[in-house]
């Protein structure tokens, strides 16, 4: 699904990805991790082409999505991404955000549409709000209609940049609670998180990061019980609570 190829990017003099290579299966779900600044968002953020690259390339399902002359419109349309500060628009209700893309890229009818973005937004919980203004609803909510508009795009692939690191702690549970559904449901995602416990849970691989590189590629119970990088152990102890991550409350 995603296919990464010695990937490097530069601000200014700032060396943010450092040669990373790594593959992502269809129906994979990896998590991303590590200390803020590692490159995590700015890698994932590449594979949409919200951030270019510098050298390397990006393959998802076989295109190289940084080649020229590539319509980034259609490329985004088939990679849903959910972002952690949720990016409603403010003046549609949660049944019109979640329509945009079916009608504008889709080509659906507003009948159609419309029919869609109910089924969506009871499927992340949301049907008894679908005409609720953003400045409504929590900020869990908000991000559970952000949910839905990624699944809108009817992409095989969606990704998340620290999707619950916005909210209160008391929200984040019911954003994971629909990620972790979506995983059972064998879609393909990419996880920005801080989020230990869930990563724990739901990821079939934990990618930790620092210094802009993938300095560790492991399954859950190998990295949280024996990470091999210093760096990986560092961060692990500073992140998890004493009691454990498999015990995390979310």
């Amino acid at each position: 699904m995603i296919d990464l190829q010695h990937v490097n990017k530069w601000y200014g003099q700032y060396h943010a990805l450092n040669d990373v290579t790594n593959q992502v299966k269809k129906g994979e779900v990896v998590v991303v991790c590590g200390p803020s600044g590692s490159g995590k968002s700015t890698m994932i953020r590449t594979l949409n082409r919200l951030e270019p690259i510098q050298g390397g390339r990006i393959f998802v399902n076989g295109e190289d999505i940084h080649a020229v002359g590539r319509d980034i419109n259609v490329l985004r349309a088939g990679i849903g991404f959910v972002f952690q500060q949720f990016n409603l628009f403010p003046h549609l209700s949660a049944r019109e955000n979640v329509m945009l893309s079916p009608l504008k890229v889709a080509g659906m009818t507003k009948a159609e549409a419309s029919e869609l973005a109910a089924g969506l937004l009871e499927k992340v919980g949301l049907g008894h709000r679908i005409d609720s203004m953003p400045a409504q609803l929590s900020g869990g909510q908000q991000q559970r209609v952000a949910i839905a508009r990624a699944l809108a795009q009817k992409s095989p692939l969606i990704l998340f940049d620290e999707p619950t690191s916005a909210l209160d702690p008391e929200m984040v549970g019911e954003v994971l609670s629909v990620m972790k559904q979506l995983a059972a449901e064998g879609m393909t995602m990419v996880v920005v998180t801080h989020e230990m416990g869930f990563a724990q849970e739901v990821a079939d691989r934990i990618w930790f990061m620092d210094a802009g590189q993938i300095l560790e590629d492991s399954l859950p119970a190998e990295f949280f019980s024996n990470p091999q990088h210093p760096r990986a152990r560092k961060f692990l102890s500073d992140v998890l609570e004493p009691r454990g991550a498999a015990t995390l409350p979310y």
